[in-house]
């Protein structure tokens, strides 16, 4: 009885170190996160929340929280690198097999780059399992499904940066013309990456087809106009 006791004592103590350092992981990866969404995310009271913050500051993890927004880690902070379990490994692998056929060339090289610096961390065996892995997926994507581009990843930097993109671009008709536009998102529906944006020649929001920009520069300048809809506002073609 009593070994049962301290092995459900051992596996209850273990479970909470593996919860404390997943909160630290969420709390790095957001600027703030509130007590009501880690309760929410790992299935515990708002109490227990508050405790497992509490003992994050005695392991010296400094942890701050700014009222009307959320806990967060004081910048600076930086655990080591993370240990990937291999569902966590397989479930990135198989996203590659996805960003490889639904992305552009700019997010295939970074996605790349990134999962190359998990599979670094991976012990041996993982490794070994990882490999095999990627030899047994394969994504059949449509043939009109064309993303021989390399734009994605500026316009997300624009949107973030909230700079403004000069672009030329040809409509259906294959009329050129230059824009200098304010992206607010990236939509993908038709099986087609579409920017919506702010366009300052038609003083208007406009749906881009990513396919059809002829060319892409990020001029440095902020966005001049104040206030923008939210992306889910716009409204969308009906096959959306």
């Amino acid at each position: 009885m009593l070994i049962l006791m301290n092995n459900l004592l051992l596996i209850l103590l273990m479970n909470r170190i593996d919860r404390l350092m997943a909160i630290v992981t969420t709390l790095q990866s957001r600027k703030f996160v509130s007590a009501e969404s880690i309760s929410e995310k790992f299935e515990i009271s708002v109490r227990t929340v508050y405790r497992d913050i509490k003992a994050l500051g005695e392991l010296g993890i400094p942890v701050s929280f700014e009222n009307q927004k959320g806990y967060f880690v004081v910048p600076g902070y930086f655990l080591p690198p993370v240990a990937f379990s291999i569902e966590e490994a397989n479930a990135l692998l198989l996203m590659e097999s996805v960003t490889m056929g639904f992305a552009d060339k700019s997010i295939r090289k970074h996605y790349s780059s990134a999962l190359n610096k998990v599979k670094s961390v991976l012990r041996t065996s993982q490794k070994e399992k990882v490999e095999l892995l990627t030899d047994n997926i394969k994504l059949q994507v449509p043939q009109r499904l064309n993303n021989d581009f390399e734009y994605l990843s500026t316009i997300q930097n624009a949107i973030v940066s909230k700079y403004i993109l000069d672009i030329q671009y040809s409509n259906m008709k294959q009329e050129i013309s230059r824009r200098q536009v304010e992206a607010i998102g990236l939509v993908f529906y038709a099986f087609s990456w579409h920017m919506i944006a702010w366009c300052h020649l038609r003083e208007d929001y406009r749906d881009f087809k990513v396919s059809r920009i002829l060319s892409i520069n990020d001029i440095g300048i902020h966005f001049r106009k104040e206030n923008h809809i939210k992306l889910s506002d716009y409204q969308l073609p009906v096959e959306y």
